[in-house]
């Protein structure tokens, strides 16, 4: 059954669609349509995994924060310990002088997971969160 398509028109910055098309023309698309609906289906896909309240998921959450505000190196890895039953390993990069990335890979129930990263974002000092989901609980 072949799909319907939709014509629909989007406003953008001239900057942003620039950086848009010298990534779709890097990454071979043959045009921005074809990019945009990838792009909307990625979206849709992290907003559903997101939406998601319960279940079994594997996945990576990153952080990225300044190891020199006060107490916040000490409060990742304690918050880590109160996580160690659906944490399954991290990984930690010096970035530059200042900034450092955790990554935290996890496997467990989301509703736990999406705490521990609600609390890692409230964090001072903590620039970004990013919860990154690979598998749902039918596939492992």
């Amino acid at each position: 059954m072949e799909e319907s398509i939709t014509r629909i028109g989007v406003s953008l910055p001239k900057n942003l669609l620039k950086e848009f098309d010298s990534i779709i023309s890097s990454r071979g698309y043959s045009s921005r349509s074809e990019a945009i609906r990838d792009a909307i289906r990625m979206y849709i896909n992290e907003f559903k995994w997101l939406e998601k309240e319960s279940g079994e998921v594997i996945g990576v959450v990153t952080v990225i924060y300044d190891h020199n505000y006060r107490g916040v190196t000490d409060t990742i890895i304690s918050l880590q310990h109160d996580y160690n039953d659906v944490i399954t390993t991290t990984m930690h990069i010096h970035l530059d002088g200042e900034n450092c990335l955790e990554m935290i890979n996890v496997k467990g129930d989301m509703a736990k997971i999406k705490k521990m990263v609600g609390r890692l974002t409230a964090l001072k000092g903590v620039i970004s969160v990013k919860f990154i989901t690979a598998f749902k609980e039918d596939r492992f």
